[in-house]
């Protein structure tokens, strides 16, 4: 069973920083893409960054691109996402979210849609505000 954990979540100011992390546990040998998806109040879940965990490969929406880096570490079985320059509508539930990777389907633009995704986290609360 695979199972994530994220934290990191808090309030910051507009232009501060936050790390987000997500510990997982449960994975195969398999290459899965494990990412981020952000939820505001009446808004749709949506894609933020995707990352390959064997290959690296990564995906960024457009609109934290420059700004936010997703990255990992194998040995502690975590993806980290570094959230800088913050603006306000960053304001959402992160959630952790994994897949079994298909290629590179899932960083080519692939895997928008959150019922691609068969694995979540609890979600942590990010707040942008002055």
């Amino acid at each position: 069973e695979v199972l994530l954990v994220e934290s990191g979540g808090g309030l910051v100011q507009p232009g501060g920083s936050l790390k987000l992390s997500c510990v997982a546990s449960g994975f195969t040998a398999d290459d899965y893409a494990v990412g981020w998806f952000r939820q505001a109040p009446g808004k749709d879940r949506e894609r933020v960054s995707i990352i390959s965990t064997t290959y690296g490969d990564t995906y960024y929406t457009d609109s934290v691109k420059g700004r936010f880096t997703i990255s990992r570490d194998n040995a502690k079985n975590t993806v980290y996402l570094q959230m800088n320059s913050l603006k306000l509508e960053d304001t959402a539930v992160y959630y952790c979210a994994a897949v079994r990777a298909r290629g590179s389907y899932y960083f080519v633009g692939g895997g928008a849609a959150p019922n691609e995704y068969p694995y979540w986290g609890q979600g942590t609360q990010v707040t942008v505000s002055s």
